[in-house]
C-alpha cells in the first residue's frame, strides 16, 4: 500500500504599496515610466547619499498590521540585508529583521471545505530592488532603477496552509484587506502583488515538517494552483525514489507548467544582516496605534454581511459588489439617492462587469456617477425606457458617464407612450400575419413571441413589451 503525504506550505507575499513616493527618497513610484526616469541619488544607491524614511509607509504597515490582528514592535528598526545582484545598487537591500514593525497576526480563511485561520509569523517594511531587462536579440542585460526603492510590506505567513484552495483563499482575503485599506492595488501582472511559495510534504500523520522549496515567478492565482500541484508532485515522486528533497529556491515557467532550480536556499546568516547605521529606529506611541485603528473602514466581509441583512440581497450578489471597494461605493451611493437595491445590485453585478470584462478593465477604474444609475433605473421605474433602451443607455452611461435623461431624448429612446398609436400598429401586425394569428388560437402560443417582435420593430423599439404582450393578448 502506498503512502499518505500531506503538504505543507507557507508564503512570503510582498505587497508594493501604492504611496506616490519611494520608501527613501521623494521619487516617483508610478508604474510604466520609460526606464531610469523615477532615479535619484538615494534609489540609485550612489555612495554618500542617505535615505530618509516616507512616514506613509509605517502608516500603511500599522493599517495592515491592525486589518490582520497583528502585534505591533513599538520600537521598530531597519537592518541590511547584503547581497550582490546587478538590479541591486548598494549591493545590499533596507529590510527589517530583528525588530520588524508587525508579528504574530493571522487572517480567517473560507474555503469551500471549511473555515480556518491561518497565522501570520510576521509584516515588514523594505525596499524594492530594480528590475533587470534581458535583450535576447543582443545576448545583454539592462537594468531600469525605476522600482528599486519602491516600498514594500513583507507578509510572512506560518506554515499553515495544506493545498491550493487554502492558499488561493489566503491571497484573496489579503489582497481585498489591501485594497479596502487603499495601500496597493494588488495587481499581480503589474507585480504589485507577489508571493513566494515555500512547499514541503511529509507522511501523513507525521509532525515533523519536511524539507521546503521555494517557489517564485508566480503571477497568477492559476500559476499558483499549478506550480503547488506541480512541486507537490515532484517532491512526493522524490520520497518515493528515495532520493533526497533539496532545500532549494526554485522558478516556475507557467508556459511549460515546470520549474526549475535556481539557487539554494539561503538562510538569515547568508546575508550578514546588521542594524542601518543611517536609520534611526521607529517608535510608534499609543496614540498613533490607537488613530490608525480607529480609522480602519468597514471589510469586505462585514460589508457584505450587511448587504444581505439590511438590503435582503443574495449572499453571491453581496460578494460580487463587495469584490471591489469602489464597486461597494458606488452601489451604496446609489442605494442613498433612493434607487431600488436589488435593481442597483443588478445593473453593477451584471452589466458593469461584464462591460468591464469586455474593455479589459479592472472594477476599481469604473468611474461613472451614482446619480446616473438611479436615474437610469427611475426612468426604467417610470416606464420611460425599457429593457432594451435602458441598457443601451446603461452602456453610455458606463462608458462616457453621461446623463441618461437627456441621452435618452437625443437618441430617440424614450418608449412611447401614445396607446393610440399601439393599439393602431398593433391591429396592422394582426392583419398582416393571418396565419401567425391562426397558429396561436390552435394552441401553439409561442408565436407570441414572433408577433410582439413585430410591434417592437414597427415601434422602432420605442414600445414598452410588456404593453405590447398585453395588448395582443387581448386582441387575439
Amino acid at each position: 500500500m502506498s503512502k499518505q503525504y500531506e503538504t505543507v506550505i507557507g508564503l512570503e507575499v510582498h505587497v508594493e504599496l501604492s504611496t506616490k513616493t519611494k520608501i527613501f527618497c521623494s521619487c516617483s513610484t508610478e508604474f510604466g515610466g520609460a526606464p531610469n526616469t523615477h532615479i535619484c541619488p538615494v534609489c540609485a544607491g550612489l555612495p554618500g547619499a542617505l535615505p530618509v524614511l516616507n512616514r506613509q509607509v509605517v502608516e500603511d504597515a500599522l493599517a495592515l498590521g491592525a486589518a490582520t490582528h497583528c502585534h505591533v514592535n513599538r520600537l521598530c528598526r531597519f537592518d541590511r540585508k547584503n547581497y550582490f545582484y546587478p538590479d541591486n545598487p548598494q549591493n545590499y537591500q533596507i529590510s527589517q529583521l530583528y525588530l520588524p514593525i508587525c508579528h504574530d497576526g493571522w487572517l480567517e480563511i473560507r474555503t469551500s471545505a471549511e473555515t480556518r485561520r491561518i497565522r501570520i509569523h510576521e509584516m515588514h517594511m523594505e525596499e524594492d530592488a530594480g528590475k533587470l531587462v534581458h535583450d535576447a536579440w543582443e545576448d545583454s542585460s539592462l537594468v531600469d532603477f525605476n522600482r528599486s526603492g519602491v516600498p514594500l510590506i513583507e507578509i510572512v505567513s506560518e506554515p499553515d496552509m495544506r493545498n491550493a484552495d487554502e492558499v488561493i483563499a489566503y491571497l484573496e482575503k489579503l489582497r481585498s484587506i489591501c485594497r479596502y485599506l487603499g495601500i496597493s492595488d494588488c495587481k499581480l501582472q503589474e507585480g504589485s502583488m507577489r508571493a513566494d511559495v515555500n512547499l514541503s510534504v511529509r507522511e501523513a500523520g507525521s509532525e515533523t515538517l519536511g524539507v521546503r522549496t521555494e517557489m517564485k515567478n508566480l503571477n497568477s492565482f492559476k500559476a499558483i494552483a499549478r506550480a503547488i500541484e506541480n512541486e507537490r508532485e515532484r517532491q512526493i515522486e522524490l520520497l518515493e525514489e528515495g532520493r533526497p528533497v533539496v532545500q532549494e529556491t526554485r522558478r516556475w515557467d507557467d508556459n511549460k507548467e515546470y520549474s526549475y532550480a535556481m539557487r539554494s536556499k539561503e538562510d538569515a546568516k547568508d546575508y550578514r544582516y546588521f542594524p542601518d547605521p543611517d536609520l534611526p529606529p521607529v517608535y510608534i506611541d499609543e496614540a498613533w496605534l490607537t488613530r490608525t485603528k480607529e480609522s480602519l473602514p468597514e471589510m469586505q466581509e462585514e460589508k457584505a454581511d450587511r448587504y444581505v441583512e439590511s438590503f435582503g440581497l443574495t449572499r453571491d450578489d453581496a460578494q460580487l459588489l463587495t469584490d471591489s471597494r469602489n464597486i461597494a461605493v458606488i452601489f451604496e451611493k446609489t442605494v442613498e439617492l433612493g434607487a431600488s437595491a436589488k435593481k442597483a445590485a443588478n445593473w453593477l453585478t451584471g452589466e458593469t462587469i461584464r462591460l468591464a470584462r469586455d474593455g479589459v478593465m479592472d472594477l476599481d477604474q469604473v468611474s461613472f456617477a451614482p446619480e446616473h444609475l438611479a436615474a437610469l433605473i427611475r426612468l426604467s421605474d417610470e416606464g420611460q425606457l425599457n429593457n432594451q433602451n435602458a441598457r443601451k443607455v446603461f452602456e453610455a452611461i458606463f462608458k462616457e458617464d453621461v446623463d441618461p435623461e437627456a441621452y435618452m431624448e437625443a437618441n430617440g429612446l424614450k418608449t412611447v407612450m401614445d396607446t393610440g398609436l399601439l393599439e393602431t400598429v398593433v391591429a396592422r401586425v394582426l392583419e398582416e400575419n393571418p396565419k401567425t394569428v391562426e397558429e396561436y388560437k390552435s394552441g401553439k402560443t409561442k408565436v407570441l413571441g414572433f408577433l410582439v417582435g413585430q410591434v417592437m420593430k414597427q415601434m422602432k423599439g420605442k414600445a414598452d413589451p410588456g404593453s405590447v404582450n398585453r395588448m395582443l393578448k387581448e386582441r387575439l
